[in-house]
């Protein structure tokens, strides 16, 4: 029997007999085939500025409108030209639907910044300035602006939540393009610790992927303070600086990985599975990016999209909630984060 890409995969079976006497078993991954929201479906749901704007607005007041001044909740609505501002009932003060929020003084239309959000969080792989600059139709400057005010916001809101648990850890380096010396102090490349939280059956949970200052003991124990949950069950490959996690509260294990490849550490299949996914994306999306001064917003970004796979329609309300509570950040911000990483 051969199946062809024509044939739904809700279509195909489970397993098939009579190849050489032998039954082929097809592993079918629930998470990977879940139904996403689809382009169509998007469009009907935040199609127009109105749609965005009423979106946007349940986002940011949930309960309904909170003056950010004063605290009170009547209001009425000023129009000035194209745009809304929300007076406060008892003070007068007058807010925009995105001040105060991640899309603090933008002039581009709220339609595109939905899609952007569609675009980013539901690309597998993320999706490159470049590639964003043309489904939008914007400048490249203006697609890489709102591509970083994005993943911010997701590396941000992200960090909120400690792994705990089992997790599994490991090492690994970003870049190491060419010229330049290679090996494991090559100043081309950014190191980079990757943890994953297990749950009691053993599958993966969550995943934090972060840039490092280096291999020391005091790097690692800095990391763990603010990413794994005191008491945390923590496994590596013995890597010595991975003891910095005794030093935050938790507790460490390791086995000795010798001349073993990884793919050989069964123990530690799914953490070496993250890492491999995380280089999938970044050769999917990226051609080159500048790893020593941007690594936290894609990799925030990877962190993001992985840890809401199981919810792929709820993945962008999330996104949504996140900007619209996220703090307001500026080209010049984003440039000088970088630069104290640089």
């Amino acid at each position: 029997m051969t199946l062809s890409l024509a044939h739904p995969v809700s279509q195909w079976p489970r397993s098939l007999n009579g190849f050489a006497g032998q039954e082929i078993v097809m592993a079918m991954n629930r998470v990977q085939f879940q139904q996403g929201m689809s382009l169509h479906e998007f469009m009907q749901d935040f199609g127009t500025e109105v749609q965005c704007a009423l979106a946007l607005e349940k986002a940011r007041w949930p309960t309904g409108f909170h003056c950010p001044a004063y605290g009170w909740t009547g209001h009425y609505r000023v129009h000035h030209g194209s745009r809304t501002l929300l007076q406060c009932g008892a003070c007068r003060h007058q807010t925009s639907l995105t001040a105060g929020t991640v899309l603090e003084g933008t002039k581009l239309p709220l339609r595109t910044w939905f899609l952007a959000m569609y675009l980013i969080s539901q690309a597998k792989t993320g999706l490159s300035a470049l590639a964003l600059k043309r489904h939008l139709g914007v400048s490249y400057r203006t697609a890489w602006l709102v591509q970083h005010k994005l993943m911010d916001t997701m590396s941000q809101a992200d960090a909120q939540v400690p792994l705990q648990g089992q997790v599994l850890l490991d090492d690994a380096y970003l870049g190491g393009e060419r010229p330049g010396p290679g090996g494991r102090g090559s100043p081309n490349k950014v190191p980079i610790v990757a943890a994953v939280s297990l749950n009691q059956q053993g599958h993966p949970m969550q995943a934090r992927i972060s840039a490092l200052s280096g291999f020391t003991r005091q790097a690692i124990a800095q990391w763990a303070g603010l990413n794994l949950q005191p008491g945390t069950d923590v496994l590596s490959d013995g890597l010595n600086c991975f003891a910095g996690v005794i030093d935050a509260g938790c507790a460490h294990s390791f086995i000795v990985v010798g001349q073993r490849k990884p793919r050989e550490m069964e123990i530690l299949k799914w953490v070496n599975t993250v890492l491999g996914n995380l280089k999938t994306a970044i050769s999917g999306a990226h051609k080159a990016f500048r790893f020593a001064k941007y690594a936290s917003h894609y990799l925030g970004a990877f962190n993001y999209r992985f840890n809401h796979r199981f919810d792929l329609h709820g993945l962008l309300r999330d996104l949504l909630g996140n900007v619209a509570r996220g703090r307001p950040l500026t080209e010049r911000d984003i440039r000088q984060q970088a630069e104290t990483r640089d």
